[in-house]
């Protein structure tokens, strides 16, 4: 069978993006095994995105007593939370001390990552709408970490902008962010587990 060179060039650009991909996909997977075992080993931690709830903000009327006035969790964010869940089981974390911030979008992904019981923390709640709680969540959130132990894996359950204050990171919904706390007390941002 004769090929004229176009054939053959497509050919072989094919098996050269076929080759990428599985080695991209190959260090994807290494680089989540090593920030996994990261999160078991001590001094690190997880920020955890809540999960899939369409939208941005919160609608006008918002109480943070009342989910019906809340931009709440999608069922493919139901779903998409207990898969992290089952995530975290997988890599031998069967149990968590997990935070949460008190929107419902964020109890909601945490309850369903059914790791513990999990706990408010209302440092962790956003500040979208009121930016100037900034810099003062932010320090509370840092001052926090720095006196907990490791003894077993920490989750925080928050929101983007709290994310991203903290750790320069832009999660998407429900994107882990392991940080590790060095001796100096600073945190170093390991790496991020897309969960989609």
């Amino acid at each position: 069978m004769r090929y004229d060179f176009c054939t053959v060039g497509k050919l072989l650009i094919g098996i050269f993006l076929s080759t990428i991909l599985s080695s991209t996909q190959a260090l994807s997977q290494e680089d989540n095994s090593l920030h996994w075992n990261s999160l078991r080993s001590g001094e690190h931690f997880a920020l955890l995105r809540h999960a899939l709830a369409p939208g941005t903000g919160d609608p006008p009327g918002f109480k943070l007593d009342s989910c019906q006035t809340q931009r709440n969790l999608s069922l493919e964010g139901r779903k998409q939370a207990a898969k992290i869940g089952d995530l975290f089981r997988e890599h031998g974390i069967d149990k968590a001390r997990v935070f949460s911030s008190q929107w419902c979008r964020c109890l909601d992904t945490a309850q369903l990552l059914d790791l513990g019981p999990v706990e408010s923390l209302p440092f962790l709640n956003s500040f979208y709408n009121n930016f100037e709680y900034r810099e003062s969540q932010t320090q509370k959130l840092s001052d926090w970490l720095k006196a907990q132990t490791f003894d077993q894996p920490l989750v925080l359950v928050t929101h983007q902008v709290n994310i991203t204050a903290l750790t320069s990171v832009y999660p998407s919904s429900g994107e882990l962010v392991i940080i590790h706390r060095t001796n100096h007390g600073e945190f170093e941002v390991v790496g991020t587990i897309q969960t989609k």
